[in-house]
């Protein structure tokens, strides 16, 4: 089986690609995007009754700046809602095979904060809340925070040309700031390149440079002009972490310490160089190796993810960021309101803003890396956060586990709201954008909301 770096983001899980691209991945594309942005077929739902709902935001209502809605927010987590809660996530982590995960659904009237399954497979340890786990492509929200920290202090202008600032870029001259953080740059995806893959497949310990994560990008021709469309891409992410290299003047990390992780208060959210892992943590498997078997991959190393997928954190301090990200409090607001300025995207219900998406209402953004996954999202009308961490990134019937858990857990709690990123077609091994996905055309855009 070919090894399809899942680099968090499922957007696009072979290879952070999420769009009707013109480019032909390489057969054995690392999935390292979010696993959310995986177009499909199906993507309706019927949810529950709502009399056993916690959360009944309307569908069709949207938000308003202030983040209400005109109907109830919220319920509150009653015993019966538990205990559905409870059986849901139980019947994902059997059917899907997922050795462990952490829920944390958090609203005004209340918590479900727990973790089910194992931590460690060959030890039998239990999974339990507080682990650090790798996050993927929830990195990205991160990256461009920093970048927009850069936008407010005058530093940068989003409509700045990348050819500014990275010396080599391909339209470089023409491909905005802006393009990059919303994914319409056309620039070819890194983890695509066949090369890239046999390189990741040949020595997952390998440190990979950001100059040669480009390096491998470039030589490929851009899929479209700049803006034309939508498609994932661990490049663009890469590009702007040098960006806030040069002019924040010290190391991505640093930065995003000083700047985002620090005013946040996560002070378990980290942002390795090397495959270093926190204690503790839950060891992640995975099947994206050369033969297909499962691995541990607990300790490989991430640099191949940087700026778009190397992160580091825990279920209190992603509950926290899930708020942060989508009201915008590191930002000004005319500046928050540019990042979510919703743009379509390739799937279905699912539009994508300045490195963050809204999915049936929910705001925030999805990861994937070999051995974990994430979804970190936060849904406005109810003032509800929910978080999903697993150690794994193994597909279930093409299916991102992590999407099948906020799923089932959203069909529960918000019936009018049910997230999910459809499978991919049969037969692939990760959720993938095809050639035919298009955008969903009666779907309004999301009313942009910093609450």
């Amino acid at each position: 089986m070919a090894l399809a770096l899942a680099l968090a983001g499922l957007l696009a899980s072979a290879g952070c690609s999420g769009g009707a691209s013109t480019g032909s991945p390489a057969a054995g594309a690392v999935t390292a995007v979010p696993a959310a942005l995986s177009p499909s077929a199906s993507a309706s739902v019927s949810g529950p009754s709502a009399s056993a709902t916690l959360l009944s935001p309307s569908p069709t209502t949207p938000a308003s700046p202030s983040g209400t809605s005109a109907g109830p927010t919220a319920l509150p987590l009653t015993p019966d809602v538990t205990a559905r809660l409870d059986t849901a996530v139980q019947r994902v982590l059997t059917e899907a095979s997922v050795p462990g995960v952490i829920v944390n659904l958090s609203t005004p009237q209340g918590e479900y904060l727990k973790a089910f399954g194992v931590s460690d497979k060959v030890a039998g340890t239990a999974m339990v809340t507080g682990l650090n786990m790798r996050i993927g492509s929830e990195t990205k929200t991160f990256t461009v925070t920093g970048l927009l920290r850069l936008v407010d202090q005058g530093k940068a202008g989003l409509d700045d040309p990348i050819g500014k600032y990275v010396a080599g870029v391909p339209n470089g001259d023409t491909i905005t700031l802006r393009q990059l953080s919303d994914m319409r740059s056309g620039l070819f995806s890194y983890t695509q390149d066949e090369d890239f893959v046999a390189a990741l497949q040949a020595d997952p310990q390998r440190s990979f440079t950001p100059d040669q994560l480009l390096a491998y990008a470039f030589k490929h021709p851009v899929n479209f002009a700049p803006g034309a469309e939508f498609d994932y891409s661990n490049t663009n992410t890469v590009l702007i972490g040098k960006v806030i290299e040069k002019l924040g003047g010290q190391p991505l990390g640093d930065f995003l310490k000083k700047e985002v992780f620090d005013p946040s208060d996560l002070g378990r959210t980290v942002f390795p160089t090397t495959n270093a892992f926190p204690q503790p943590h839950a060891r992640g498997y995975t099947n994206q190796t050369a033969d297909g078997t499962i691995a541990d991959a607990t300790d490989w190393n991430p640099s191949w993810g940087w700026a778009a997928g190397a992160m580091i954190s825990d279920q209190a301090d992603m509950k926290k960021w899930a708020k942060v990200l989508a009201t915008g409090t590191l930002l000004s607001a005319p500046t928050q309101a540019q990042r979510l300025q919703p743009q379509p995207s390739a799937v279905p219900d699912t539009w994508y803003g300045l490195g963050v998406f809204y999915n049936h209402g929910w705001i925030g953004h999805n990861g994937s890396l070999p051995g974990y996954q994430a979804v970190v999202v936060y849904l406005p009308s109810a003032q509800a956060s929910l978080v999903v961490l697993l150690n794994t990134d193994i597909p279930y019937k093409g299916s991102a586990p992590s999407t099948l858990f906020a799923k089932a857990i959203t069909e529960i709690v918000s019936p009018g709201n049910v997230y999910d990123l459809p499978a991919a077609p049969a037969g692939g091994d990760e959720p993938s954008a095809t050639a035919d996905a298009s955008v969903s055309t009666s779907v309004t855009p999301p009313v942009p909301s910093t609450a």
